[in-house]
């Protein structure tokens, strides 16, 4: 009996083939990325000791930034990027599900490098190993996603061994890393409680959307994944759906992208011409886990009836 669903596996990768460039904050992003890159490859063409700027990116959850960030790693390692050893440049990436200690985060970090190792080994061994694989493969920094996790209200020690130890891997003499490191916004607070660190990350903050700003550029967004599936949208273009859209994705970003991609992948399915207003209904439903007869897309006071914290966390809770 077969239990894979391949039509809605193609329509669903269809509509997930469309990418967005312009979302706001990526040009800074690429900004801040260039001129970590371009820092390292001048310092490292001096053949001396140096130390390695890094990126701090935050944002509300499914903002964007996660989705935007691994882009443009992709992009440093597909273009044209060769350091001073003649190798391209490369940053991977770490993504941080819960509270870690220094010692599990250098174990998922080898993982990230394609590299796994005994857990039985020493928090000073492993974390040589990673300086050491990085060197060897050409890994010239990382990204830490979700990066929050790692810190605590309650203990400061532990932030301190945390904030330290990142400043340190910046500054490791052996091979220096770019950090990147990502998450929600009390991020920030950690990081500028150090001092040290701090002025060595640039900080990039991902906004969430502002419709009256926002709203060509949330329109042309959702046309671009309209054209890689070849689903027309036109009878959706207006502002009260895209009003009644953002109370649905409570006005991030990527939680748009999602919500669209699952629509469109729906409307494929069925073998639709154009999207229509229950697609979304669907699309809802099922990211919310909530009965369709209950959606910011149908409801006539959908601004009162959907407070933004309640649907937060239940996102939360499907993660």
């Amino acid at each position: 009996m077969e239990f894979i669903d391949k039509k809605r596996v193609e329509a669903s990768s269809e509509a997930k083939t469309g990418f967005y460039p312009n979302l706001p904050r990526r040009q800074e992003l690429v900004d801040a990325l260039t001129w970590c890159v371009t820092d390292y490859y001048i310092k490292a063409s001096a053949g001396q000791p140096f130390e390695a700027r890094g990126i701090l990116v935050t944002g509300e959850s499914r903002v964007g930034k996660t989705r935007e960030t691994r882009n443009l790693l992709e992009k440093l390692k597909e273009g044209p990027n060769i350091m001073p050893d003649g190798r391209p440049a490369r940053i991977v990436s770490c993504e941080l599900a819960g509270s870690v200690s220094w010692k599990d985060l250098g174990i998922k970090t080898l993982e990230a490098l394609n590299y796994p190792i005994d857990g039985r080994r020493t928090q000073t061994y492993i974390w040589g190993e990673v300086v050491n694989q990085a060197r060897q493969q050409g890994v010239i920094g990382i990204h830490f996603d979700e990066c929050q996790h790692v810190f605590t209200e309650k203990n400061s020690r532990t932030n301190e061994i945390f904030l330290d130890s990142f400043k340190t891997l910046l500054k490791d003499s052996r091979w220096p890393l770019i950090l990147i490191l990502s998450g929600v916004p009390i991020l920030a607070r950690y990081i500028q409680e150090y001092e040290q660190l701090a002025h060595l990350l640039r900080p990039v903050h991902f906004d969430q959307i502002d419709f009256k700003k926002d709203a060509h550029e949330l329109n042309r967004l959702v046309y671009s994944y309209a054209d890689a599936v070849g689903i027309s949208f036109d009878q959706l273009s207006h502002a009260e759906f895209f009003k009644r859209l953002l109370c649905a994705c409570i006005n991030r970003w990527g939680l748009v992208i999602e919500l669209v991609v699952e629509a469109f992948a729906l409307a494929k399915l069925e073998g639709a011409q154009s999207c229509s207003l229950d697609h979304f209904v669907s699309a809802f439903a099922k990211t919310y886990r909530l009965p369709p007869a209950y959606s910011p897309f149908t409801v006539v006071d959908f601004e009162e009836a959907f407070n933004p914290e309640v649907m937060a966390s239940l996102l939360h809770k499907e993660q």
